[in-house]
């Protein structure tokens, strides 16, 4: 049975690993395309990276499964990936703006780095002019989902050929340092999430990528559940109780933000209620 449960433990963490390791591409590639970062709040990615690092140091003090420490720096430099972006595509756009042609100017039909950007008129409603049917988006991430699940069974099973040992929790009494470190961790994820929902009521979600937030369920999913199948001795959970919140909570608000993909994106939009005129 504990043979059983490490196996367990092993393939969902490699699964949530393969989730985390293209979660961001959705986002990243959507800030290409638009030219712009906009779509996301700032507080969202700050606050998300700080959880991040409160994450990996505690990590690192507990010795948590290895999976979590690789997680956890690959969390952070994610977020500094997108912090990237948001930057310096206003950096380009303020650059735009100061050279901006003159009237008459036989340059203006040349695109502008700011006609990409997300307040746009043009490109928000071209981009509502496009909208992919449900069935071929649900049938999209329905195909991502069971790549990265292929992926992580994959990187299982190649991990195992390496004849490591294996990388279990060890049984180490509860240290509180540790514990406010994951749950001041912990705290962060779930207020992260609210700055991006608020902001969402205004942008409607354009420029936002559901695969973010798609896969990030997923990730969080596994990456819960790689914990509790090892055990669920009172201890054991106490010990993670921090992580296990981080994880498991925000899969809710999550949750919460493709429903308003789902809403602005399709119901509202059908029904009229979202203006989509010039």
């Amino acid at each position: 049975m504990v043979a059983h449960s490490d196996v367990a433990s092993s393939v969902l963490g490699w699964i949530s690993i393969a989730c985390w390791i293209i979660v961001y591409s959705p986002q990243i590639i959507e800030n290409y395309q638009l030219r712009s970062g906009e779509g996301l709040s700032l507080l969202f990615i700050y606050i998300w990276l700080l959880g991040d690092l409160c994450n990996l140091v505690g990590a690192v003090m507990a010795q948590l499964l290895t999976t979590m420490i690789i997680l956890g720096v690959y969390y952070t430099l994610c977020d500094s990936t997108l912090l990237f972006q948001i930057y310096y595509y206003r950096w380009k756009k303020c650059a735009g703006r100061a050279h901006l042609p003159q009237a008459g100017d036989d340059t203006i039909d040349n695109p502008t780095e700011q006609s990409c950007l997300l307040g746009d008129n043009a490109l928000v409603h071209g981009a509502e002019t496009r909208q992919p049917s449900v069935t071929r988006v649900f049938l999209q991430y329905v195909a991502a989902v069971a790549f990265v699940t292929v992926t992580g069974v994959v990187a299982y099973l190649a991990s195992e050929r390496l004849h490591r040992p294996p990388d279990g929790p060890p049984d180490t009494p509860i240290e509180w340092r540790i514990q406010t470190i994951g749950w001041t961790s912990a705290v962060l994820y779930l207020g992260a999430r609210l700055p991006q929902i608020f902001k969402n009521f205004k942008t409607r979600c354009e420029g936002l990528a559901p695969g973010l937030f798609l896969f990030a369920i997923l990730g969080n999913t596994t990456y819960a559940l790689s914990i509790i199948v090892v055990s669920t001795e009172r201890s054991y959970l106490i010990r993670n109780a921090s992580w296990l919140a981080g994880s498991a909570l925000t899969v809710f608000l999550d949750l919460g933000v493709l429903c308003q993909f789902f809403y602005y994106g399709f119901v509202s939009r059908q029904r009229g209620w979202i203006d989509t005129g010039a």
